[in-house]
Order: C-alpha cells, then structure tokens, then sequence
C-alpha cells in the first residue's frame, strides 16, 4: 500500500457493483450473490522474507504500509519471514485464480484457502506491476467460478458488493456504491489504471478480492484504499475487470503483459494554456516531448500539439490518455485527433510496444499548473549547455524567482526557457525581445527544460508582481 500526501494504501478490496435500483424501492439484497460466489472466493497467504524496514524502535519505516501485513515485534531480525495476506478469486474450474500483485510479489511460497477450507500451494503464472494483477495456478479441478462482467458499464451512483477477507476474516460481505469511474492517480506504475472509486468498506487482507455488480458478476478487483490511518475512511479503488483481463489474457498468452507506447512526455492542459491556445474547454493532453523515432515521432505527432480523442475515446485530461494507449495491442494503427495552430487535425500512429520492466508508456506527467514571467533570467555558459545537452544559442536559465504568480506556479531557479510562443530564445536580450513583441496582459506560452524534462507553461504577461 502507497502512501501520498494523504496516504494511498494498497488494500485488497472486494467490490461488488450493483445495477442501479429504484429510490422509491426497496434496498436491494444480496444473499443470492453472495451464496452464488462465495464458494469461488478464496483467502491468498504468500510467505515473504523482506530486510527488516523497522526503524531502531520498533516502527515501521515511512512511505510504505502493506494492508495485508501486521504489527511486528520492536526486536527484529535483520532479515524477515513475512505473512501476507489478501483475498482473490477463481476464474476457471481448472484452477486459474486472480489477485493482486502487492499480495505476492516477492513470495517465496504462495498458499491458497478454498471456502471448503482445502488449501493448496499455488503457482504465480505471471504478474504485472503495473496493472497490479497477478494470475495463479493451483492444481484441482471441477472448483467453483466466478463470472466476468464489464467494467466499462459501470456509473456513479450503483450499488457494489465486496466479499475477501479483512484482518484474515473470511468470506467477509461488504456493500456500496460505485462513488466515481475513471479515477487516476498515484505513481508512474499506477497511471495506467483508471480506478473504479466506491465507498464500500475494506481494509487489510481484502486486496485481489472480487468486486460484483447485482447481477453477480465481477466488475472489479479491490486494490487501494484513501488512508490518513491505514484503515477505511469511505474512499477505495478498484481494478477495473476489463483491465485485469486484459491483462490476463496477456498473461496466458506471452507469460507477461504488453502495453501499447506513443513515446510521448504528456502535461495537463491548464486554464491560462487552453487560453493561450484559443482553445474554448480546458481538456486534452498536451505534449511536451517527442521521443525520437517513437510511433509519435514517426506519425508526424509534434511538441505542443494537444491530443483531443485516441480512436474515438474523448482525451479530457492526461490522466486518460495513458490506460488508453496502454491497453492498446502493439501494432495496432489508431486514430489521434490533435489540435495545432487553431486546428483539429486527424492522424494515424502505429502504436509501439513498451519495453518491459518500464513503468511507463509515456515518460512522465508533468507541468499540471500555470505559471507568470516573475523571474530573473541570464544566458547559459557553454559547460552549461553541455550539461544539459542542448546546443549553442539554446535557452536562458531561470537564476531568481520573483513574482507571488510563479512562486506558486512551482517555477523553480534552475529551470531553462527554451522558447516564447514558440519563438527559440537563447540570450537574456532575445527572451526580452520576444517578451516586447506582446502585449500586456498576453498569455504567453514557454518552453521550459527541467531535469532532463520538457514542460509548457502559459502566464499573463506582466503578472510577475501579482
């Protein structure tokens, strides 16, 4: 489990999503779906032996917290063998069961419980990080199974149900609704997952646990949790089914995944950006990076096109493009509709394979906010230039921020401006000179060159005392 500034904790969580129901009606009951599927829901325990992460007293180290792992004791030894515990379910009457990633990875023994208390070790057939789905094998037959649904028709407002096994409490039913669809966040080996958001209750042990709609069927697997504590607080995720089968079916076929690459650096299209466009709505994904000889490249995709819709799929913001291109077949031909200069545009990209054991299909999100022209600028040495691999007569860098606008914008000293409205600019007097060309009040759009990344900006022009 992942803890951000509000802490995401991995969480096996069952959810099951359950088809709309009258208001004026009568609460909808369960029974039958949980009679149905309970057989075919079982309790995962993998042995893990980890370096001890307890700090000197006993707690445990910072920024990582296992829903499925449990109180250690102060004394530890500087290796440990580790029980995690998670739920998951049977997809085939020959003993093909899915679950979460998190829950096995790194297990030297897998065991699986059945709900008629058979226990079996278990064979991890293939796994993937970054979808967060691992597929296993035990050897029986004639077992109890689930069925598959589709996740893509779910909406706010239905009701889930969640069978796993909290704490190492089995086969325990919880309910909801699905709270929100599309959800993104966390991570770069989270980002190629839009989450389905309920409030149904899990905690630690129900990760890779089923999530079923009211006509019994899978929509989800429960994944994560939205903690301050490292218990529910009304706000979990689920692994969208379409999702993990897709990735199963991989899985099967070539014993790992394959996900679609663009070979793009994407940014979120930010009001003063869209501005600076003439664009009316504030959606898309701006690109930022061209990686050389990449499907993008080759399609003629350039930097500073904004990406409108990925074979028919409206893009509204970055966060959706990237579980689109993922899921996408390597070698597939599809549809990008971009804007570029006032201009929709339609072009057809060869979609590549990601490199395996990368977590991303693009190489970064980055530049989420706007920033203003409060900032002191000077030309780059020519060991600068080098460092940075940029050529000569290329930038100026950013020495002092002064403006309240680009202070919280995240402009940082350090960052080089690489081009104004698209004009190149590598001296302090031709950033000025392009600076004078506009008018007070402007939007102006900025290349800027940090750490290796390219990111736009789009600023008032004369905002840098606001």
């Amino acid at each position: 489990m992942r803890f951000l500034s509000q802490r995401f904790v991995l969480v096996g969580i069952l959810l099951l999503s359950v088809s709309s129901v009258s208001i004026a009606g009568t609460l909808p009951d369960f029974t039958s779906i949980v009679k149905e599927n309970a057989p075919a829901v079982v309790n995962v325990q993998a042995t893990i032996v980890q370096r001890n992460s307890l700090s000197a007293n006993g707690q445990q180290a910072p920024n990582l917290f296992r829903f499925f792992g449990f109180p250690f004791p102060p004394q530890m030894p500087r290796n440990r063998q580790e029980i995690s515990m998670g739920s998951g379910f049977i997809l085939s009457s020959d003993g093909y069961i899915l679950t979460n990633d998190h829950v096995i990875n790194g297990a030297k023994k897998v065991t699986v419980t059945l709900a008629s208390k058979r226990v079996f070790t278990a064979k991890v057939v293939g796994y993937s990080k970054t979808y967060d789905i691992a597929l296993l094998k035990i050897k029986a037959t004639g077992l109890p199974t689930v069925k598959i649904g589709n996740s893509a028709n779910l909406k706010a407002g239905q009701w889930v149900l969640a069978i796993g096994s909290p704490f190492g409490f089995d086969h325990t039913v919880t309910a909801g609704i699905v709270s929100a669809v599309g959800r993104a966040f966390g991570p770069a080996d989270q980002r190629y997952t839009a989450f389905v958001q309920t409030d149904v209750p899990i905690n630690r042990g129900n990760s890779g646990g089923p999530l079923f709609n009211l006509q019994g069927q899978v929509v989800g697997i429960n994944s994560q949790i939205y903690s301050n504590t490292g218990g529910f607080m009304g706000v979990s995720f689920a692994i969208p089914i379409d999702v993990a089968m897709h990735a199963v079916r991989q899985i099967k076929k070539y014993g790992h995944v394959e996900r679609g690459l663009l070979g793009v650096v994407m940014q979120q299209v930010t009001p003063n950006l869209a501005k600076s466009y003439g664009l009316s709505e504030v959606k898309g994904a701006l690109v930022s990076k061209v990686e050389p000889n990449s499907p993008a490249a080759k399609a003629g995709i350039k930097r500073g096109d904004i990406i409108q819709s990925f074979n028919g799929s409206q893009v509204d913001s970055v966060q959706d493009l990237a579980p689109m291109v993922g899921l996408t077949q390597p070698g597939t031909m599809a549809k990008v509709e971009i804007f570029r200069q006032g201009k929709m545009r339609t072009l057809r990209v060869k979609i590549g394979k990601a490199p395996r054991g990368k977590a991303g299909i693009m190489q970064g999100e980055l530049g989420n906010t706007g920033n203003s022209l409060g900032v002191v600028v000077q030309t780059l040495t020519p060991q600068q230039r080098q460092q940075m691999n940029l050529s000569a007569g290329q930038g100026v860098v950013i020495t002092r921020v002064i403006g309240n606008t680009a202070q919280q914008a995240g402009v940082r000293p350090g960052d080089v401006i690489l081009s104004v409205d698209n004009r190149p600019v590598g001296s302090v007097a031709q950033f000025h000179r392009e600076l004078g060309r506009l008018k007070r009040g402007a939007i102006v759009r900025l290349l800027l060159q940090r750490d290796n990344f390219n990111l736009f900006v789009a600023l008032p022009l004369g905002g840098g005392s606001q």
